[in-house]
C-alpha cells in the first residue's frame, strides 16, 4: 500500500512522519502524474484557496476526481475537509464535492478556536487527541456521512465510502488512532 499526501502547502511533512511511524510507505502528490500507484490519497491542512489555486494550475483537481472515481481513497484535515465538501461557505469557495457535508470556511471567524482537545471517537474506547487550528465548521452532513467524532456540537471527523475528513489535525499527535484508521480503509478497497 502506498499513500500519497498532497505536497503542494501545509505540513504535509508531519502526515509524511505519521506515516512512517506506522510502517506506510507515502509518496509526495505534486503533480498529477504522482498519483500513478498510490491507493489512497491525503490532503493536508494548509489555507484552501491557496491549495484550489494550485490544484488547478497543476492539474490535480480533475487528477483528484479522476483518482476518486477510479475508487482511490481520500483523507483531508482541516482545509483538506474544505476542499472534499460538497458546499463550502464563508466565503463560497468551489470545491471537489466528493463528500456529502457542508463546511463553515475561517472566513467569518466563527471557527472553532485553536486549542487541543481529547475527545471521544468511534476508532476505539480511548479520546484521541484533537489538534483545531482556526479549523472549519461541519455545518451539515448528507446521507450516507458517518459521523466518527464531534466536538462542541460539531461533526469533527466523518466519513462516507472511501472518502474521509477532519477538522482537526492528527498528524500534529503522537497518536496515530486517526492514520490507521484511513489505511484499514485503503486495505479494505484493495
Amino acid at each position: 500500500m502506498n499513500i500519497g499526501i498532497l505536497a503542494i502547502q501545509g505540513d504535509y511533512a508531519a502526515h509524511a512522519a505519521a506515516l512512517n511511524r506506522l510502517g506506510a510507505s507515502h509518496t509526495f502528490v505534486r503533480t498529477p502524474s504522482d498519483l500513478r500507484g498510490v491507493d489512497g490519497v491525503i490532503l493536508p491542512g494548509g489555507e484552501s484557496t491557496t491549495h484550489l489555486r494550485v490544484l488547478k494550475e497543476e492539474g490535480l483537481f480533475d487528477g483528484l476526481r479522476d483518482f476518486a472515481a477510479k475508487g482511490g481513497a481520500l483523507f483531508g484535515t482541516c482545509a483538506g475537509a474544505i476542499l472534499l465538501a460538497r458546499e463550502v461557505h464563508g466565503p463560497p469557495q468551489e470545491s471537489l464535492a466528493l463528500l456529502d457535508i457542508s463546511v463553515l470556511r475561517n472566513g467569518y471567524g466563527r471557527q472553532l478556536a485553536s486549542d487541543v482537545h481529547m475527545g471521544k471517537t468511534k476508532l476505539r474506547k480511548e479520546p484521541v487527541e484533537m489538534v483545531f487550528i482556526r479549523a472549519p465548521i461541519i455545518e451539515s452532513v448528507g446521507q450516507g456521512i458517518e459521523v466518527l467524532a464531534e466536538d462542541a456540537g460539531h461533526p469533527v471527523l466523518v466519513e462516507s465510502g472511501r472518502v474521509m475528513a477532519s477538522t482537526f489535525h492528527p498528524e500534529l499527535t503522537e497518536d496515530s488512532a486517526v492514520h490507521e484508521h484511513f489505511l484499514s480503509m485503503v486495505s479494505s478497497l484493495s
